[in-house]
Parts: structure tokens; sequence; C-alpha cells
């Protein structure tokens, strides 16, 4: 007879298989509900009608709470749940799901803590190579880099929009004006029409520096770096896992392991 796990073992091992129909299910809903709260966050840096904008708090916590749910399904169906809780996603998960346990301490620099939670994307990156059917090696990689750069630049505009927005509103008036900061100053364009007063501002926008030098050309460079390998490479489909590119001499998938049509191969 088969043992019986308990629903929330089920689920949590649910939310990490990307295979199945019902893991897909719940992650494509999670990857939504990140969407739909980080518009949240964008809109609530524009003048909304005051009903609006309390519904739009009600589905915020909403949010919240199905993200604490989910947290507590993943740790309880880890195989160690000590691990999990110091892990990278586990601690980007905690970023995101701060405000609900913090915010009754009126403290203004929690409201921080919520633009990390499209940091969680990064957790679902599987499941958009899986959704898309990307197969082809540069196309994963060329995937990962736009969303790693979209990810960090949103987290950024949002972090400088928090801190400058109360002392220097006229000119970090919304998200657009935060965005448009943090793509020239990651860019190392520099305008210089928009510039931070506060002190944390400013120090905000010195990581944002150093994260455009190192970041966008180390990430720019995997891709050349793969073009480059991919010359020598020809289309071979592997039957088990899908991948589309191997080395011409090969007879093995390199992902894999399965083995492939010699014929296909010259």
């Amino acid at each position: 007879m088969e043992q019986e796990f308990p629903w929330w073992l089920r689920l949590g091992h649910a939310l990490d298989d990307f295979d199945s129909g019902l893991g897909r299910f719940l992650n494509i809903s999670l990857c939504s509900l990140i969407f739909i709260s980080s518009g949240i966050f964008v809109a609530q840096t524009y003048p909304l009608p005051q009903p609006y904008s309390q519904y739009l708090d009600y589905l915020d916590k909403l949010i919240l709470i199905i993200f604490v749910l989910e947290y507590l399904c993943r740790c309880l169906g880890s195989a160690d749940p000590r691990k999990f809780v110091f892990s990278l996603f586990s601690l980007i998960d905690l970023l995101a799901i701060a405000p609900l346990f913090l915010g009754f301490l009126d403290i203004r620099f929690i409201r921080l803590f919520r633009w990390f939670r499209l940091l969680r994307l990064i957790r679902f990156f599987r499941l958009e190579i899986s959704i898309l059917n990307i197969q082809a090696e540069d196309s994963i990689i060329l995937s990962r880099i736009l969303l790693t750069l979209f990810t960090i630049v949103f987290v950024y505009s949002g972090l400088i929009y928090q801190v400058e927005h109360d002392v220097n509103s006229a000119v970090f008036g919304n998200f657009l004006d935060a965005l448009y900061f943090a793509v020239v100053t990651m860019t190392t364009v520099g305008f210089g029409d928009k510039t931070p007063i506060s002190d944390l501002g400013k120090i905000v926008t010195l990581v944002m520096i150093l994260t455009g030098i190192i970041v966008i050309p180390w990430q720019l460079g995997d891709l050349v770096r793969q073009f480059i390998k991919s010359t020598g490479q020809q289309e071979v489909s592997c039957q088990k896992c899908g991948l589309a590119f191997h080395d011409r001499d090969a007879q093995f998938c390199k992902r894999c392991g399965t083995a492939l049509k010699g014929e296909t191969l010259s």
C-alpha cells in the first residue's frame, strides 16, 4: 500500500516540479501574481482615486498571503527545511513577504523590500524554458540575460523611487522617472538631468553604477561566447530532452546523455 503524504508535502513537491501539469499550473499562477504585484507597486506611484488605491492595497495583501502559504509549503515539503531556509531562493522569498510581517511596525524602510519581489522570477526560469519550448542553448542564454536585466532594472527603479520620492518628489515623482534614471545610470550614459539628493539615494546610485559596469558586460559576454560556440555546431535534436544543437562530432546529448541518431551527424 502506497504511503499517503500530507497535502502540504504534495503541494511543496508540485511547486518544484516543472514537468507535471499541476506544477506548471501552480508556477504559472505564481509568476502571474508576481507581475500583478509588481504592477500594483508601479500603479501606486501615481495619484489614484481613493477607492482604487484601497482596492489595490487589499489585492496586494491577498497576494502576500498566497506567497506566505507558498513559502511554508516549500519549506515543509523540502528534504531539509533548515537548509531550505538559508538557501538563496528562500532568502529572496523572505524579502518578498517581509512587509506582511513587519508592516505593523510602521517602518517606512520596510517598503523597500516589496521591490525585491520581482527577483522571485529567477526561480521560475526553468518554467520559462519549458513553457516556451526553448531548446537551442543560445536561446536559453538570451532568455536568461533578458530576464536578469529586466529584473535588475525594475528592482533598482523601485529602490531609487522609494528612497528619493519623499525628499525629492519633483525629480522622482513616479515610477517612470525612476525607470528612466535607472536605465540612464546603469548604461553609464548619465545625462545628469535627474540626480538623487539623499545619502541613501546616492548609495543606491553607486551600487547601480557598479552593477551596470559589472553585470551587463558579463551577461552580454556570455551571449557572444555562446554565439561563437554555436558556429561549430549543427542542428540535431535530442529525442529525449529536445536540445536542438550539438557539436558536429557528438554521439550523445550533452544535456541528458541520450544517444544521438548517427545518420544526422556529419
